[in-house]
């Protein structure tokens, strides 16, 4: 409890702290959720790797040799992305590639981008500060993992459909999926875990997007 406490005195010094641990736990991610980037004090870095173990020790980790394969070097697997181990994860992001702001949010970029700790989001900020615009949909960048069993992030942004599914949806799709095997490639990974990109608050049909995804995969 201490180093929780510790934790989120550093975020919000000002902040009366809740008395249970879960309700401290919610607010710690919630405090990540929201933060804006910026330089910490070295303290923060060690108790929140501590942190960060413990919580994945919790969960568990999955490797990619407790996984059976659905199709040549295809595998099928439901659950917490934030616990494989595998190379590369996949984020489906927004264009700014900050992640989600909205506290305790339960969306993939929220999720991963809380587990992987504030570090990520300080790397995809200096990222976009040197890149000078959005990333345009259909593109991706690379980031460490950091606190994550997988070595590095891959951050792609999905085509947004608002209205009748298009073919130019249909292709922003699959170069979501190319641009991140072409990242992979580029830094020698073996194995990347993809979400479901776009089929969430971007409104993509599940049935088409997993058809897009494996049919680009194979090729």
């Amino acid at each position: 409890m201490e180093k929780l406490d510790q934790l989120l005195a550093i975020l919000a010094p000002e902040m009366e702290l809740p008395a249970t641990r879960a309700e401290k736990d919610w607010l710690f991610r919630a405090l990540r959720n929201i933060w804006e980037p910026r330089e910490l004090p070295d303290a923060y870095w060690a108790l929140q790797d501590q942190y960060l173990r413990e919580i994945l020790a919790e969960k568990g980790v999955t490797r990619l040799s407790d996984l059976e394969e659905a199709d040549n070097q295809i595998y099928l697997w439901q659950g917490d992305i934030t616990t494989l181990e595998v190379d590369a994860i996949v984020n489906a992001a927004n264009s700014q590639m900050l992640g989600c702001f909205l506290s305790n949010h339960n969306c993939i970029d929220n999720i991963e981008q809380t587990m992987a700790g504030v570090e990520m989001r300080y790397d995809c900020y200096k990222l976009m500060q040197a890149q000078g615009h959005d990333e345009p949909t259909g593109k991706a960048k690379i980031t460490s993992g950091y606190h994550l069993p997988a070595r590095f992030v891959l951050h792609t942004v999905g085509p947004i459909v608002q209205g009748s599914l298009t073919d130019e949806h249909r292709r922003l799709l699959a170069s979501c999926y190319e641009s991140c095997l072409t990242l992979a490639a580029e830094h020698g990974l073996k194995s990347v875990a993809f979400c479901c990109i776009s089929t969430g608050v971007f409104r993509f049909p599940k049935d088409e997007a997993a058809h897009i995804a494996v049919r680009t995969v194979q090729h």
